[in-house]
């Protein structure tokens, strides 16, 4: 199995942990860890995305039990694998 060589660094108050999806597929999880959820029993978390073991590519999520497509990860963000859709004059105002 190859080495997970991650390329974000956890958001403040953040943390990143992995389980085996499938044996195909690492699934990325990102914890919420600035406030305590009493609906949940505790920390929220989401999928941040997927890893494919094999080659180490990333996918961005459709949910938490679905792969969906190869992403670049320099077009992810911290929070999510999902990539940004953004018409030309939203994009003239992000970053």
């Amino acid at each position: 199995m190859k080495t997970m060589e991650f390329p974000h660094k956890a958001p403040k108050n953040h943390e990143y942990w992995t389980d085996d999806f499938s044996p195909k597929y690492l699934r990325i999880w990102i914890k919420n860890r600035s406030r305590y959820f009493n609906y949940c029993e505790g920390y929220p978390s989401s999928v941040w995305g997927f890893m494919n073991k094999k080659t180490g590519v990333f996918h961005s999520p459709v949910n938490s039990k679905k792969v969906g497509k190869i992403v670049d990860t320099a077009l992810t963000s911290p929070y999510s694998a999902m990539t940004l859709n953004l018409n030309p004059l939203m994009a003239a105002f992000n970053e």
